[in-house]
């Protein structure tokens, strides 16, 4: 992989990161067309470049992850339930990643497991919208807060998470459709996401990193340059893409995600029938 590829890949990953679009299919699709392998380095590369998506909302979030940090510190009670709920929903996705990883990196890491959880999603996203939509004013639960979120709550969040791990499904989906159904208002949805993702998103590239310190021959392929190259892109890229988001859902909702994974899904398993795309 080279600098451009890199810086690429980096805003790839930055920008589908937070979406509920899933950045890991797209970086998968991404690696297809620029035609690089699909190696173990590659897939611990798109992990690692992760880094730049959590440096992002640590700085778009600071005031909010200092009171993280305050309520560890016993210094901020609200803080601290916060805390406690946001590893409570990150616990399921523990066990899940170290019963499947490996199985997740073999079977599913090609494009038709990822189309499929495009469309899949896609379908899903336009569903939770109608039935907000249609549901009787009395059935409406009125949106929640962040500080409304139970332990319950949390981790079924959590345990919707654990679906993501499927390539092309996507992290900030799951959570922010699991906070709408459990009655979070879509801002603290999506921030609770944010965070959520943070945790989530720090402990798999801290895991995939050590493959680096065990297997020091991977960097052969990717060296430290090309790495902090694709990190600062993807922070960047995250950024621009958190604050748009943010905006973005408070007038208009998760539907225009649902048509484009649907769109997209279509679109890629049609290369892949023609032959252009190799799966």
């Amino acid at each position: 992989m080279n600098w451009w590829q890199s810086i690429l890949i980096g805003i790839v990953e930055g920008l589908t990161e937070y979406l509920p679009v899933s950045s890991t299919g797209h970086i998968l699709l991404t690696q297809k067309i620029l035609g690089i392998p699909a190696t173990e380095s590659s897939n611990a590369y798109a992990v690692v470049v992760q880094v730049g998506a959590i440096l992002a909302v640590l700085g778009l979030y600071f005031q909010r992850c200092r009171s993280l940090l305050d309520g560890l510190l016993g210094k901020n009670p609200q803080g601290l339930l916060l805390l406690r709920n946001i590893m409570i929903a990150f616990l399921p996705a523990v066990a899940a990643g170290l019963l499947f990883d490996k199985r997740i990196e073999q079977y599913l890491f090609g494009l038709w497991p990822v189309t499929a959880a495009w469309f899949v999603g896609g379908v899903a996203i336009l569903a939770v919208a109608w039935f907000k939509r249609n549901a009787a004013p009395g059935a409406r639960k009125i949106g929640l807060s962040l500080e409304d979120i139970t332990p319950k709550t949390a981790f079924l969040i959590g345990l919707l998470q654990c679906v993501a791990m499927w390539p092309g499904t996507s992290r900030s989906l799951m959570v922010i459709v699991g906070g709408l159904l459990v009655g979070l208002s879509m801002i603290a949805a999506v921030e609770f996401s944010f965070l959520l993702g943070m945790v989530t998103l720090t402990a798999a590239s801290g895991y995939k990193m050590l493959k680096f310190v065990k297997h020091p021959e991977l960097l052969q392929d990717y060296s430290v340059t090309t790495m902090l190259l694709g990190i600062i892109a993807a922070w960047v890229a995250a950024a621009l893409s958190v604050k748009w988001m943010v905006g973005w859902l408070q007038k208009h909702g998760v539907t225009v995600f649902g048509y484009y994974r649907i769109g997209l899904a279509v679109v890629v398993a049609g290369l892949l029938l023609a032959g252009i795309l190799q799966p």
